[in-house]
Formats: structure tokens, C-alpha cells, sequence
């Protein structure tokens, strides 16, 4: 029986045989970032938060992103090189970004962004949630211009052969697309909590972080089932270390929807600057 697969031969370079060392990885990362800034700001114009604001948001964001994505993958996956060699952590052109790791480096960034601008960190991590997914996708999508962190054989006929893969056993035989799998869960999860943000009913405060955190990494734990080992000691554990790294964030995404059905909806995350500046003026 023929199989009827999708091959893939798409070079990760933008510009492949030239000296112009752009890679589609590097451009779909960076469009995550245009795209979720560009909704953020819809987001601040409607709650009144100075745009300002928001582009130290995105320095603490970034920086945040890609110390936690860089460090999550050298301790989680593959701690023994690195530690070996600390100073390949710095190699990030080498490859090897964690998106758990990239999670806790954004809530601690989020967390010295609201310290400094006196915003409530839980109400503020409402409003990223809403974003984030996107950003999410969009690395997805590079991963599949890099013809990386595909999915297991299958006969499907969606399947990829992914050709530039570095997998030589792997090259010709359709793979499992895992790259689309999370990148339209991630927008669907977008769509989803866009629509509860401008609903007409407000959300209590922590409820859309925790609905992300349960519908994002439930996601990808259900999708890792289908997906190839990242570093080999994955090979033979019933749940790989991308499965036991999402469970955390579901119990605590669970855990705040439940918690902050008990509370009520923060006012805008501006309004704690705004009372400051008010409670300033009325001092003799």
C-alpha cells in the first residue's frame, strides 16, 4: 500500500548558498515577539497603561525568555555537557531552548517588571497570558523550518518527511508533525483566551493565567506522547522530561482557576499606579 506523506526539503536558511546567515528560526522567533507586542499594546491602550510601560515589559519579557529557554534546556536535558563546560551555555547558536525553562524565566522577569512599576503580578500575568500562545506557535513553526522536535513514524497521511533532519535513519520516512500539532494548539488557546479577556463578563483575577497554564501544557504533554526523544536518556522513561516538567504547571494552573474563583477581578493594572499618584498629590 502507498503511503501518502508531505516531503519537507525546506532549508532552515532564508537565503541558502549565499554568505546572508539569516535563518527562518530566527525570523519566526522574532515575529512572535512583533505579533504579541502588537496585541499587548491593544491590550494597555484599553486599560490605560502607558505604552511606555510596555516596551520595558518586552526587554524584561525577552531577556527573560531566552535566559530561562537557555538554561531549562542545559540543567533539564542535557546537564552533564553543560556542567562539564559551563561556558557553552553561552553557545546559544548551537541550539537547545527548554519552554519550561523560558515559563519560569518569564514570571520572574514579570515579577521584577511589576516590583518596579508597582503593578499586581497576578493581574498582569492575566493580561500576558492572553499573548503568550501566540509567541509560542511561532517558535513552533521555526522548529518546523528547522526540521527539529518532529513526532515519532506514522503512517498517516499528514505524516513529514522531514529531509534536512540530522536523523539520517529518520529521513525517509513520514514523521508525525509535531511542530504544527503545538503551533495550532497554542493559536487555538490564543483565539480562546482572547475571546474570555474581552468578554462581557470579567474573568476573576488569575483565572485566564491558570485556564492557560491547564489548556497550554496539557497540550503539550498529550503531544509529547507522539513525538521523538530529545536527548536519549528519554528513550526508555514512561513519561519523557517534557511530560514531567508540564505536569507542575497544570497542578498549578488548576490550583489558581480554583483560587481565583473565591476572589473578583483587579481593576487595570494601571490603577495601582494611578492611586499612588493620587495618594501623593493629597499629601500636604
Amino acid at each position: 500500500m502507498t503511503i501518502l506523506q508531505i516531503v519537507w526539503d525546506v532549508s532552515p536558511e532564508v537565503f541558502p548558498g549565499t554568505a546572508i546567515p539569516v535563518r527562518w528560526y530566527g525570523l519566526l522567533f522574532a515575529s512572535g515577539f512583533v505579533i504579541a507586542y502588537l496585541l499587548m499594546m491593544r491590550i494597555f491602550k484599553r486599560e490605560g497603561v502607558p505604552i511606555k510601560h510596555l516596551e520595558d515589559l518586552t526587554l524584561y519579557i525577552g531577556i527573560g525568555t531566552v535566559v530561562g529557554a537557555r538554561l531549562g534546556h542545559c540543567l533539564f536535558y542535557e546537564p552533564s555537557i553543560y556542567l562539564a563546560e559551563p561556558i557553552r551555555i553561552l553557545y546559544i547558536w548551537e541550539g537547545g531552548l527548554a519552554s519550561h525553562g523560558a515559563a519560569v524565566g518569564i514570571l520572574l522577569a514579570l515579577y521584577l517588571f511589576t516590583r518596579k512599576y508597582k503593578y499586581h503580578y497576578v493581574g498582569m500575568l492575566d493580561k500576558l497570558a492572553v499573548v503568550i500562545p501566540v509567541a509560542g506557535a511561532m517558535v513552533r513553526f521555526g522548529n518546523l523550518a528547522n526540521s527539529e522536535i518532529y513526532g515519532k513514524a506514522t503512517t498517516l497521511p499528514w505524516g513529514f518527511e522531514f529531509r534536512q533532519s540530522y536523523v539520517a535513519a529518520h529521513r525517509f520516512e513520514p514523521h508525525h508533525p509535531t511542530q504544527i500539532y503545538e503551533a495550532l494548539a497554542y493559536l487555538f488557546i490564543t483565539l480562546l483566551l482572547w475571546k474570555l479577556y474581552h468578554g462581557k463578563k470579567r474573568q476573576p483575577t488569575g483565572f485566564l493565567f491558570g485556564l492557560f497554564l491547564v489548556l497550554l501544557f496539557t497540550m503539550r504533554f498529550l503531544i509529547e506522547f507522539v513525538k521523538e526523544p530529545q536527548v536519549l536518556f528519554e528513550a526508555d522513561m514512561a513519561l519523557n522530561m517534557g511530560q514531567l516538567l508540564s505536569v507542575p504547571f497544570i497542578i498549578a494552573g488548576g490550583v489558581m482557576m480554583m483560587l481565583s474563583k473565591r476572589g473578583r477581578p483587579v481593576d487595570s493594572p494601571a490603577d495601582s499606579v494611578k492611586d499612588e499618584t493620587t495618594n501623593n498629590e493629597q499629601q500636604p
